[in-house]
């Protein structure tokens, strides 16, 4: 914070600082060797002594003028130093060190209490953002642990030495009670800070705490008539001063941070051990009234706390079972809940009241989470699940069982087609590019399923007997292109199917997850479906073709993906037709895409349509044998090809997947369950 100042004031604050500590060291150095010489005694006790509280006062003056943050209640704690500064002068100058007793010093002096209290309350409270009502107990608890202890001790002690008028009682009392005050206000502000204070806090505590131990032991000195100035002692109230002048200087203001992770337990605990000491020691010798109330105080405080403390447990408790029965994303009950449900339903048995249990699972919703991102896709399933639990709202229970599947149990209905019509609208969407649609598997318990685990492998059985149905009826626009393929140019059918076979070997070796190898399988079977505009006299020509030709030709690729995205299922496809014919370079048509800016589809596909073209007959090629196309698949890898998928397809070579001919490939059909099945031998 120094190194902010203007010049002046930094090169103030640093002689202040310098000057402080050289006075303070030859202070210390004075009250610990005594010399017995009245000069020097009046030089240090009452020269040096009060010109580096002075100096503290000064410092904080310096504080105020130039630093803004905290500076109300810096202000009122410089007040209270600056109070105390004007007794010790009184009571060197004005009184030549014998004031009457009580005497204006003592107004001074004590002014210096309720100043500080009120500026330590609005430091600590300036810098806890969140002043729950547990830190406030905690801070409370501590205090008066503190004011109990204090008050056991030094009240305790002026009492039994105190004697003569009202006044000089009541004055003798004050100084202990404030000091009572500011240790509660010290303990309770460290307390609510979790014992963890922090430099610039560390040093306001220091200092008061330098300022109580010098009046304590004053006290007890005093009481025994032995107290003679300059006592070793006496360097603790400039000491103190000291280290609240350097406490305003910090970086970070004096404050209190809260810590979520300390032990709650150690401030009630030790305040009530205190508290409990405190009773006991009175019931063999009596203390002060101030005393046991202070530390019944804290017991009842305590107690206070404990009660909060075992509420807030019981409320993190429901929390916690809430979050072990509740999917986070969609607010739905989750898989643990559904079982547990389920278990409750079917414990009586045959007697169980009939309720219906239905598991869905979203079909497209993998695209469209590719398409759109994960955060559009998690947005989709919240609004998917609001809209399932409207509609079971009163009829029973909603769940989500983890990624895109969900679940609902309900009171079986008269009419289930109503419920299930209502709940597969909930959880289907489309637009622009998407359409998300659902399968679902019902089960009726107890009448089809004893036990939760039947029921639900049932239902599983069910839901995915219905989405192998869905998507054959999705395919049928896809069946109905290539009959039209097949009607115009069987052999155009054959060359299509034989890429899918091949495609779908080497997707095997690529590790494709199963919505990967279904678009792959329906992209290779269709990659040349444009070439259906392409005149006859051009397609089937055996001379070789015109400029104007080829380039009619290459457009087909264009044509395929418009005739795709007619249709809505096969708009991805169409984007990996189009690309088929894309070079790794970036020399290939129509878009110029280079690398693995090409779908990993159609790279798939152009490697295959290759392999396949070359070892075919041809009316403008020679057909090669299956090693001269690999050699020539091999020389354009890194140009034309993919390498990956070059060697992927090399292995496909080396491990047999090519022993039967083109024409056996070609007549292969691919069903789900097929492709399915595929995938799961290739994963073991």
């Amino acid at each position: 914070m120094v190194s902010t100042l203007p010049a002046h004031a930094r090169r103030a604050a640093c002689f202040l600082a310098g000057a402080a500590t050289l006075a303070l060291t030859a202070f210390a150095a004075y009250t610990l060797s005594r010399p017995a010489s009245p000069t020097l005694d009046r030089f240090f006790n009452d020269g040096v002594y009060n010109a580096i509280q002075l100096m503290a006062v000064a410092g904080c003056c310096l504080r105020l003028a130039y630093v803004r943050a905290d500076r109300v209640p810096w202000a009122l704690i410089t007040a209270g130093l600056a109070s105390w500064s004007v007794g010790d002068l009184l009571f060197s100058f004005a009184y030549d060190n014998e004031p009457p007793y009580p005497s204006a010093t003592d107004c001074f002096y004590l002014l210096f209490y309720p100043l500080c209290y009120v500026g330590l309350l609005l430091l600590i409270r300036q810098h806890i953002a969140d002043f729950r009502r547990s830190l406030w107990l905690d801070g409370l608890t501590a205090a008066l642990g503190a004011a109990a202890l204090g008050a056991a001790v030094l009240v305790e002690l002026v009492l039994e030495t105190t004697e003569g008028s009202p006044s000089v009682v009541v004055t003798n009392l004050l100084y202990p009670l404030g000091d009572v005050l500011l240790l509660s206000v010290v303990f309770g502000a460290f307390a609510v800070g979790g014992w963890r204070p922090g430099s610039a806090w560390l040093f306001v505590g220091l200092g008061f705490f330098c300022q109580i131990m010098a009046d304590a032991a004053f006290l007890f000195e005093a009481a025994s008539e032995t107290y003679v100035p300059g006592a070793p002692f006496d360097m603790l109230w400039p000491l103190g001063m000291l280290l609240l002048a350097w406490a305003s200087w910090q970086v970070a203001a004096p404050g209190v941070q809260r810590q979520e992770a300390r032990p709650w337990m150690a401030t009630p605990a030790v305040a009530s051990l205190s508290a409990t000491a405190i009773l006991v020691y009175d019931h063999y010798r009596r203390l002060n009234l101030l005393a046991l109330a202070l530390a019944v105080a804290t017991l009842v405080i305590v107690l206070l706390r404990l009660r909060m403390t075992f509420r807030e447990n019981e409320r993190i408790l429901a929390q916690i079972r809430a979050l072990a029965i509740t999917d986070g994303l969609t607010e739905l009950r989750n898989r643990r809940s559904l079982v547990d449900d389920l278990d409750r339903a079917l414990a009586a048995g045959a007697a169980s009241p009939p309720r219906l249990l239905v598991i869905y699972d979203l079909d497209g919703f993998k695209r469209y989470n590719d398409t759109f991102g994960h955060p559009a896709g998690d947005v989709l399933l919240h609004r998917f699940g609001r809209k399932l639990a409207d509609v079971t709202a009163t009829r029973g229970t909603a769940y989500r069982l983890g990624g895109d599947e969900f679940c609902i149990l309900c009171d079986s209905p008269g009419d289930p087609d109503e419920l299930l019509d209502l709940t597969v609208a909930a959880l289907s969407d489309e637009g622009d590019g998407f359409s998300v649609t659902t399968s679902f598997g019902a089960v009726s318990i107890p009448e089809e399923a004893a036990d939760a685990s039947q029921a639900l492998r049932l239902a599983d059985q069910r839901l995915y007997a219905q989405k192998h149905s869905s998507e054959l009826a999705r395919n049928r626009p896809h069946e109905a292109l290539l009959q039209a393929i097949s009607e115009r140019e069987p052999e155009l059918l054959a060359h299509s199917r034989n890429v899918a076979v091949l495609s779908l070997e080497v997707a095997a070796r690529l590790e494709l997850s199963w919505d990967e190898w279904s678009v792959l399988r329906v992209a290779a079977e269709l990659h040349d479906v444009g070439k259906l505009a392409i005149p006859d006299s051009i397609l089937l020509k055996t001379e070789p073709l015109t400029r104007d030709e080829w380039d009619f030709i290459r457009r087909h690729t264009e044509v395929g993906q418009r005739i795709l995205t007619a249709t809505p299922a096969l708009h991805h496809v169409g984007r990996i037709v189009r690309a088929s014919h894309e070079r790794w370079d970036g020399r290939g048509y129509p878009d110029g895409l280079r690398g693995e800016r090409i779908p990993l589809a159609a790279r798939i596909i152009a490697v295959c349509d290759a392999f396949t073209a070359m070892t075919s007959e041809r009316p403008y090629g020679v057909r090669m044998t299956t090693n001269q196309a690999l050699a020539e698949l091999t020389r354009c890898a890194g140009r034309q090809f993919d390498p990956g998928v070059v060697a992927a397809f090399a292995k496909v070579v080396a491990t047999g997947g090519l022993e039967t001919g083109p024409e056996a490939r070609a007549s292969v059909k691919y069903s789900p369950s097929a492709l399915a099945l595929r995938v799961a031998t290739r994963a073991s």
